[in-house]
């Protein structure tokens, strides 16, 4: 080859590797693999408590713990701010949660458990469940518990029925067959559901609270609000703890 043929070559042999260094810096390069996110952890599933009834009304009395539960539907707002009040003071809580007010509000499902609380199903419609054939009452607990596994891998820790503080024993053969071994009641309701204004839902817990004790409240109302930090206030001048109805009976 001669001396210009050389330096032909040459160039040629530069301006290539030169194009080729342009062409990765632009951003023809395999660009590197980005990792998704992990899955959030599944919620915990219902757990079947030896040596308590098919419809649990309290816990233990011998021990200073109580379990604040709350029927999960209205203002997500009030919702927030509730979760929040209590986390602030170290309690923990249950949530009974409505499947429609989970589909409008699905994000919350996570914030629940993200807290530290227990989640549970409410049935689908919030509809009065005394009145239900075993057949009823299974459609809307199955749907409620379809809507909590689709957000949280779990159909949720309780079952509470609507609109009553005990379950008919077709309703609590529907919960069983849905796969909650037992059914939540209470043994305190804080009527805060009457809007009867902050002094008196505290009022109605407070005189008659004691350990193990299931109080109902609910999400959605403004005195409940204004009444919880009061409420937990008084628990812990009283030394009772706050928890999950879960922790609450384990």
């Amino acid at each position: 080859m001669t001396l210009p043929d050389r330096r032909t070559a040459l160039r040629a042999g530069t301006a290539a590797a030169v194009a080729g260094a342009l062409t990765t810096a632009c951003g023809t390069q395999p660009r590197p693999r980005r990792t998704p996110p992990a899955p959030a952890p599944a919620a915990p599933a219902p757990r079947h408590f030896p040596g308590h009834p098919a419809e649990i009304a309290h816990g233990p009395r011998d021990r200073p713990r109580v379990a604040l539960t709350f029927h999960g539907q209205g203002d997500p707002a009030l919702a927030r701010t509730l979760l929040t009040q209590a986390e602030e003071t170290g309690a923990r809580v249950t949530v009974l949660a409505v499947g429609g007010w989970l589909d409008q509000h699905p994000r919350l499902a996570r914030r629940i458990l993200d807290g530290g609380h227990d989640l549970g199903n409410h049935t689908q419609r919030h509809l009065d469940t005394t009145t239900m054939t075993e057949t009823e009452a299974y459609a809307e607990i199955s749907a409620c518990a379809t809507r909590l596994r689709r957000l949280t891998g779990s159909i949720g820790t309780w079952f509470r029925p609507s609109r009553t503080q005990h379950a008919t024993p077709a309703v609590q053969r529907a919960a069983r067959r849905a796969g909650y071994p037992h059914v939540l009641s209470y043994d305190i309701d804080s009527l805060d559901f009457t809007s009867p204004g902050a002094p008196a839902v505290v009022a109605n817990v407070t005189r008659r609270i004691h350990n193990g004790s299931v109080v109902s409240l609910h999400f959605g109302y403004a005195d409940t609000v204004a009444a919880l930090p009061l409420l937990l206030a008084d628990l812990d001048r009283r030394g009772l703890r706050a928890v999950t109805t879960t922790e609450l009976l384990t």
